[in-house]
Protein backbone atom coordinates (compact mmCIF):
# COMPACT_ATOMS: atom_id res chain seq x y z
CA UNK A 1 0.00 0.00 0.00
CA UNK A 2 2.73 2.60 0.92
CA UNK A 3 4.93 1.75 -2.11
CA UNK A 4 1.90 2.00 -4.26
CA UNK A 5 1.23 5.64 -2.03
CA UNK A 6 4.70 6.89 -2.97
CA UNK A 7 4.48 6.00 -6.96
CA UNK A 8 1.24 7.65 -7.08
CA UNK A 9 2.69 11.23 -5.02
CA UNK A 10 5.60 10.40 -7.76
CA UNK A 11 3.41 10.17 -10.81
CA UNK A 12 1.40 13.42 -9.90
CA UNK A 13 4.43 15.31 -9.36
CA UNK A 14 5.59 14.68 -12.27
CA UNK A 15 2.37 15.54 -14.21
CA UNK A 16 2.47 18.58 -12.44
CA UNK A 17 5.67 19.86 -13.32
CA UNK A 18 4.79 18.67 -17.06
CA UNK A 19 1.61 21.53 -16.87
CA UNK A 20 3.85 23.71 -15.34
CA UNK A 21 6.51 23.72 -17.94
CA UNK A 22 4.33 23.91 -20.87
CA UNK A 23 2.25 26.57 -19.20
CA UNK A 24 5.39 28.70 -19.33
CA UNK A 25 6.15 27.41 -22.45
CA UNK A 26 2.56 28.65 -23.97
CA UNK A 27 3.22 32.05 -22.17
CA UNK A 28 6.48 32.43 -23.79
CA UNK A 29 5.68 31.52 -27.47
CA UNK A 30 2.56 30.29 -27.90
CA UNK A 31 2.88 29.04 -31.94
CA UNK A 32 6.02 27.15 -31.00
CA UNK A 33 5.08 25.48 -28.26
CA UNK A 34 1.67 24.61 -29.93
CA UNK A 35 3.18 22.80 -33.21
CA UNK A 36 5.98 21.09 -30.67
CA UNK A 37 2.78 19.43 -29.06
CA UNK A 38 1.46 18.24 -32.34
CA UNK A 39 4.38 16.60 -33.40
CA UNK A 40 4.60 14.88 -30.05
CA UNK A 41 0.77 13.65 -31.23
CA UNK A 42 2.20 13.32 -34.91
CA UNK A 43 5.10 11.36 -33.99
CA UNK A 44 2.69 8.93 -31.94
CA UNK A 45 0.57 8.83 -35.46
CA UNK A 46 3.38 7.71 -37.46
CA UNK A 47 4.59 5.20 -35.10
CA UNK A 48 0.65 3.43 -35.52
CA UNK A 49 1.38 3.64 -39.26
CA UNK A 50 4.30 2.18 -38.83
CA UNK A 51 2.75 -1.46 -37.55
CA UNK A 52 -0.63 -0.51 -40.39
CA UNK A 53 1.35 0.40 -43.19
CA UNK A 54 3.71 -2.16 -44.31
CA UNK A 55 5.31 -0.41 -47.06
CA UNK A 56 8.62 -0.05 -47.57
CA UNK A 57 10.35 2.52 -49.32
CA UNK A 58 14.55 3.37 -49.53
CA UNK A 59 14.83 0.08 -47.32
CA UNK A 60 12.84 1.55 -44.64
CA UNK A 61 9.24 1.34 -43.14
CA UNK A 62 7.12 4.34 -44.74
CA UNK A 63 5.98 5.95 -41.63
CA UNK A 64 9.38 5.97 -40.21
CA UNK A 65 10.65 8.88 -41.91
CA UNK A 66 7.47 11.08 -40.81
CA UNK A 67 8.53 9.95 -36.87
CA UNK A 68 11.71 10.46 -36.79
CA UNK A 69 11.02 14.38 -38.24
CA UNK A 70 8.27 14.36 -36.05
CA UNK A 71 10.02 13.94 -32.87
CA UNK A 72 12.83 15.88 -33.88
CA UNK A 73 10.70 18.57 -34.90
CA UNK A 74 9.33 18.70 -31.42
CA UNK A 75 12.59 18.67 -29.73
CA UNK A 76 13.31 21.23 -31.60
CA UNK A 77 10.65 23.52 -31.11
CA UNK A 78 10.13 23.16 -26.90
CA UNK A 79 14.51 23.91 -27.24
CA UNK A 80 14.13 26.88 -29.38
CA UNK A 81 10.84 28.10 -27.15
CA UNK A 82 13.77 28.30 -24.33
CA UNK A 83 16.88 29.93 -26.42
CA UNK A 84 14.28 32.56 -27.30
CA UNK A 85 13.29 33.37 -23.61
CA UNK A 86 17.03 34.59 -23.25
CA UNK A 87 16.45 37.71 -25.32
CA UNK A 88 15.55 40.48 -23.74
CA UNK A 89 14.13 43.98 -25.63
CA UNK A 90 13.65 42.29 -28.65
CA UNK A 91 10.02 41.19 -28.83
CA UNK A 92 8.86 42.06 -32.94
CA UNK A 93 12.48 39.80 -33.75
CA UNK A 94 11.69 37.18 -31.40
CA UNK A 95 8.32 36.82 -32.59
CA UNK A 96 9.10 37.01 -36.15
CA UNK A 97 11.94 34.02 -35.39
CA UNK A 98 9.18 31.82 -34.05
CA UNK A 99 6.69 32.54 -36.53
CA UNK A 100 8.89 31.58 -39.63
CA UNK A 101 10.19 28.52 -38.03
CA UNK A 102 7.03 27.17 -36.86
CA UNK A 103 5.85 28.63 -40.91
CA UNK A 104 8.58 26.63 -42.41
CA UNK A 105 8.47 23.11 -40.42
CA UNK A 106 4.51 23.00 -40.48
CA UNK A 107 5.33 23.24 -44.30
CA UNK A 108 8.22 20.37 -44.13
CA UNK A 109 5.72 17.77 -42.45
CA UNK A 110 3.38 18.50 -44.83
CA UNK A 111 5.45 17.52 -47.43
CA UNK A 112 7.13 14.65 -45.61
CA UNK A 113 3.65 13.20 -44.37
CA UNK A 114 2.11 13.86 -48.01
CA UNK A 115 4.65 11.75 -49.69
CA UNK A 116 4.92 9.09 -47.67
CA UNK A 117 1.06 8.90 -47.37
CA UNK A 118 1.75 8.76 -51.43
CA UNK A 119 4.28 6.05 -51.14
CA UNK A 120 7.38 7.96 -52.39
CA UNK A 121 10.10 10.21 -51.13
CA UNK A 122 10.07 13.52 -49.71
CA UNK A 123 13.86 13.94 -50.01
CA UNK A 124 16.09 14.23 -53.59
CA UNK A 125 12.41 13.55 -55.47
CA UNK A 126 12.57 14.92 -58.97
CA UNK A 127 10.48 11.86 -60.36
CA UNK A 128 7.37 13.99 -61.35
CA UNK A 129 7.32 17.96 -61.89
CA UNK A 130 4.79 17.52 -58.87
CA UNK A 131 7.47 15.98 -56.72
CA UNK A 132 9.73 18.53 -57.78
CA UNK A 133 8.05 21.13 -56.96
CA UNK A 134 7.54 19.63 -53.05
CA UNK A 135 11.35 18.61 -52.80
CA UNK A 136 12.40 22.30 -53.76
CA UNK A 137 9.76 24.04 -51.54
CA UNK A 138 10.69 21.56 -48.85
CA UNK A 139 14.34 22.80 -49.26
CA UNK A 140 13.36 26.80 -48.98
CA UNK A 141 11.61 26.55 -46.15
CA UNK A 142 14.28 24.64 -44.28
CA UNK A 143 16.87 26.81 -45.13
CA UNK A 144 14.69 29.66 -43.49
CA UNK A 145 14.57 27.16 -40.39
CA UNK A 146 18.95 27.75 -40.76
CA UNK A 147 18.49 30.99 -41.29
CA UNK A 148 16.00 31.86 -37.75
CA UNK A 149 18.72 29.37 -36.02
CA UNK A 150 21.56 32.14 -37.34
CA UNK A 151 19.45 34.84 -36.77
CA UNK A 152 18.80 33.32 -32.48
CA UNK A 153 22.42 32.70 -32.73
CA UNK A 154 23.23 36.41 -33.66
CA UNK A 155 20.68 38.29 -30.86
CA UNK A 156 22.54 35.41 -28.05
CA UNK A 157 26.18 37.01 -29.16
CA UNK A 158 24.31 40.58 -28.79
CA UNK A 159 22.50 39.38 -25.61
CA UNK A 160 24.37 40.18 -22.05
CA UNK A 161 23.82 37.64 -19.60
CA UNK A 162 25.08 37.72 -16.14
CA UNK A 163 26.65 34.38 -15.97
CA UNK A 164 29.39 34.16 -19.02
CA UNK A 165 29.59 30.65 -18.98
CA UNK A 166 26.37 29.73 -19.30
CA UNK A 167 25.82 32.46 -22.00
CA UNK A 168 28.56 30.82 -24.25
CA UNK A 169 26.85 27.36 -23.55
CA UNK A 170 23.65 28.43 -25.09
CA UNK A 171 25.71 30.90 -28.04
CA UNK A 172 27.99 28.02 -28.90
CA UNK A 173 24.81 25.59 -28.72
CA UNK A 174 23.07 27.13 -31.51
CA UNK A 175 26.03 28.13 -33.48
CA UNK A 176 27.14 24.23 -33.59
CA UNK A 177 23.92 23.78 -34.06
CA UNK A 178 23.82 26.00 -37.35
CA UNK A 179 27.28 23.98 -38.84
CA UNK A 180 25.46 20.19 -38.15
CA UNK A 181 22.41 21.63 -40.03
CA UNK A 182 24.37 22.85 -43.10
CA UNK A 183 25.98 19.27 -43.30
CA UNK A 184 22.83 19.06 -44.64
CA UNK A 185 24.09 21.10 -47.93
CA UNK A 186 26.25 18.80 -48.85
CA UNK A 187 23.19 16.59 -49.90
CA UNK A 188 22.20 18.11 -52.26
CA UNK A 189 24.01 18.02 -55.33
CA UNK A 190 23.96 15.02 -57.35
CA UNK A 191 26.25 12.64 -56.49
CA UNK A 192 29.11 11.31 -59.72
CA UNK A 193 26.57 8.28 -60.58
CA UNK A 194 23.75 11.22 -61.11
CA UNK A 195 26.04 13.47 -62.44
CA UNK A 196 27.13 11.17 -64.97
CA UNK A 197 23.61 10.50 -65.51
CA UNK A 198 22.75 14.05 -66.51
CA UNK A 199 26.19 14.72 -68.58
CA UNK A 200 24.94 11.63 -70.47
CA UNK A 201 21.44 13.30 -71.42
CA UNK A 202 19.39 10.51 -69.49
CA UNK A 203 18.97 12.45 -65.86
CA UNK A 204 18.11 10.19 -63.03
CA UNK A 205 15.19 10.83 -61.37
CA UNK A 206 16.77 10.85 -58.03
CA UNK A 207 19.25 13.82 -57.26
CA UNK A 208 21.43 14.07 -54.13
CA UNK A 209 21.28 11.60 -51.24
CA UNK A 210 22.08 11.01 -48.00
CA UNK A 211 24.75 8.67 -48.36
CA UNK A 212 28.22 9.03 -50.35
CA UNK A 213 29.71 6.45 -52.06
CA UNK A 214 26.44 3.97 -51.74
CA UNK A 215 23.19 4.40 -52.61
CA UNK A 216 20.31 5.44 -50.08
CA UNK A 217 18.63 2.85 -48.96
CA UNK A 218 21.35 0.09 -48.27
CA UNK A 219 22.24 -1.81 -44.75
CA UNK A 220 21.76 0.78 -42.13
CA UNK A 221 21.85 1.44 -38.48
CA UNK A 222 18.37 0.31 -36.73
CA UNK A 223 16.16 3.62 -36.79
CA UNK A 224 18.66 5.87 -37.42
CA UNK A 225 19.21 3.90 -40.96
CA UNK A 226 22.95 5.59 -41.28
CA UNK A 227 24.47 3.72 -43.68
CA UNK A 228 26.90 1.11 -42.39
CA UNK A 229 28.67 -0.26 -45.54
CA UNK A 230 29.18 3.71 -46.96
CA UNK A 231 29.45 7.36 -45.72
CA UNK A 232 26.41 9.16 -44.32
CA UNK A 233 26.00 12.69 -43.37
CA UNK A 234 22.96 12.38 -41.11
CA UNK A 235 25.40 11.47 -38.79
CA UNK A 236 27.10 14.57 -38.53
CA UNK A 237 23.54 16.41 -38.95
CA UNK A 238 22.22 14.30 -36.34
CA UNK A 239 24.85 15.20 -34.12
CA UNK A 240 25.79 18.58 -34.71
CA UNK A 241 22.34 19.64 -34.65
CA UNK A 242 21.38 18.37 -31.00
CA UNK A 243 24.44 20.74 -30.00
CA UNK A 244 21.43 22.92 -28.86
CA UNK A 245 20.64 20.45 -25.85
CA UNK A 246 24.23 19.64 -24.95
CA UNK A 247 26.13 22.49 -24.45
CA UNK A 248 23.27 24.26 -22.92
CA UNK A 249 22.95 21.67 -19.93
CA UNK A 250 26.77 21.24 -20.09
CA UNK A 251 26.44 25.30 -19.34
CA UNK A 252 23.55 24.57 -16.69
CA UNK A 253 25.56 22.12 -15.16
CA UNK A 254 28.85 23.98 -14.50
CA UNK A 255 26.70 26.37 -12.50
CA UNK A 256 25.73 24.48 -9.77
CA UNK A 257 27.00 25.31 -6.65
CA UNK A 258 26.83 21.90 -5.45
CA UNK A 259 30.02 19.33 -4.52
CA UNK A 260 33.24 19.76 -6.98
CA UNK A 261 31.27 22.45 -9.05
CA UNK A 262 31.43 24.66 -6.00
CA UNK A 263 35.01 24.95 -6.18
CA UNK A 264 34.53 25.95 -9.63
CA UNK A 265 35.34 30.46 -10.69
CA UNK A 266 33.84 31.97 -13.38
CA UNK A 267 37.03 31.51 -15.36
CA UNK A 268 36.92 27.79 -14.57
CA UNK A 269 33.88 27.58 -15.85
CA UNK A 270 34.14 29.62 -19.04
CA UNK A 271 37.08 27.15 -19.74
CA UNK A 272 35.14 24.14 -19.44
CA UNK A 273 32.32 25.51 -21.70
CA UNK A 274 34.75 26.79 -24.38
CA UNK A 275 36.91 22.76 -24.06
CA UNK A 276 33.39 21.12 -24.55
CA UNK A 277 32.25 23.63 -27.08
CA UNK A 278 35.44 23.11 -29.07
CA UNK A 279 35.77 19.53 -28.79
CA UNK A 280 32.02 19.24 -29.63
CA UNK A 281 32.84 21.26 -32.76
CA UNK A 282 35.52 19.30 -33.80
CA UNK A 283 33.52 16.00 -33.14
CA UNK A 284 30.63 17.02 -36.39
CA UNK A 285 33.66 18.69 -38.35
CA UNK A 286 35.14 14.77 -38.19
CA UNK A 287 32.05 12.95 -39.02
CA UNK A 288 31.51 15.16 -42.07
CA UNK A 289 35.06 14.36 -43.33
CA UNK A 290 34.50 10.93 -42.44
CA UNK A 291 31.23 11.12 -44.66
CA UNK A 292 32.73 12.95 -47.35
CA UNK A 293 35.43 10.24 -48.00
CA UNK A 294 32.42 7.77 -48.30
CA UNK A 295 33.50 5.93 -44.66
CA UNK A 296 30.69 4.83 -42.61
CA UNK A 297 30.76 5.99 -39.09
CA UNK A 298 30.61 2.56 -37.57
CA UNK A 299 33.67 1.17 -39.80
CA UNK A 300 36.00 4.30 -39.26
CA UNK A 301 39.79 4.12 -40.63
CA UNK A 302 43.44 5.01 -39.37
CA UNK A 303 42.98 8.76 -40.74
CA UNK A 304 39.82 8.78 -38.39
CA UNK A 305 41.05 6.69 -35.23
CA UNK A 306 43.65 8.96 -35.45
CA UNK A 307 41.77 12.51 -35.73
CA UNK A 308 39.79 11.17 -33.02
CA UNK A 309 42.33 10.28 -30.58
CA UNK A 310 43.64 13.72 -31.15
CA UNK A 311 40.71 15.35 -30.62
CA UNK A 312 39.96 12.84 -27.59
CA UNK A 313 43.25 14.31 -26.23
CA UNK A 314 43.42 17.76 -26.57
CA UNK A 315 39.52 17.80 -24.66
CA UNK A 316 40.78 15.68 -22.06
CA UNK A 317 44.08 17.99 -22.06
CA UNK A 318 42.51 20.81 -21.59
CA UNK A 319 39.86 19.79 -18.83
CA UNK A 320 42.52 18.61 -16.86
CA UNK A 321 44.64 21.51 -17.02
CA UNK A 322 41.48 23.76 -15.32
CA UNK A 323 40.85 20.76 -12.92
CA UNK A 324 44.07 20.62 -11.51
CA UNK A 325 44.47 24.67 -11.60
CA UNK A 326 41.37 24.56 -9.28
CA UNK A 327 42.93 21.72 -7.09
CA UNK A 328 46.24 23.89 -6.82
CA UNK A 329 44.14 26.68 -5.84
CA UNK A 330 41.90 24.68 -3.01
CA UNK A 331 45.16 23.20 -1.75
CA UNK A 332 46.42 26.59 -1.05
CA UNK A 333 43.73 27.66 0.43
CA UNK A 334 43.14 25.17 2.34
CA UNK A 335 47.01 25.41 3.76
CA UNK A 336 46.47 29.53 4.23
CA UNK A 337 43.43 28.53 6.01
CA UNK A 338 45.10 26.40 8.47
CA UNK A 339 47.76 28.72 8.87
CA UNK A 340 45.42 31.63 10.26
CA UNK A 341 44.01 29.26 12.32
CA UNK A 342 47.33 28.12 14.06
CA UNK A 343 48.51 31.79 14.46
CA UNK A 344 45.13 32.77 16.00
CA UNK A 345 45.65 30.03 18.48
CA UNK A 346 48.98 30.63 19.31
CA UNK A 347 47.82 34.59 20.25
CA UNK A 348 45.22 32.80 22.23
CA UNK A 349 47.51 30.96 24.30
Amino acid sequence: MKSSAITAQTRARRADLLRHLLHRAFAANRALTTLGVAMVITCFAAFVGIFVDHRVMTGAPVWLKPAKFAISVSIYCFTFVWLLGFVENRPRLVRLVANITVTSFIVEMIVIISQAARGTTSHFNLTTPFNSFLWFTMGAFIVLVWTTNLVLAIMLLRQSMPDQAFAWSLRLGVLISAIGMAAAFFMVPPTPEQTAAIAGGYGPRIVGAHSVGVPDGGPGLPVLRWSTVGGDLRAAHFVGLHALQILPFLGWLLTRRKSLFALLTANDRLALVWTGGLGYLGLVVLLIWQALRGQSVVNPDVKTIAAASVLAVSVATSTLITVARVSIRNRKTCVLASAIQILIHQEDV
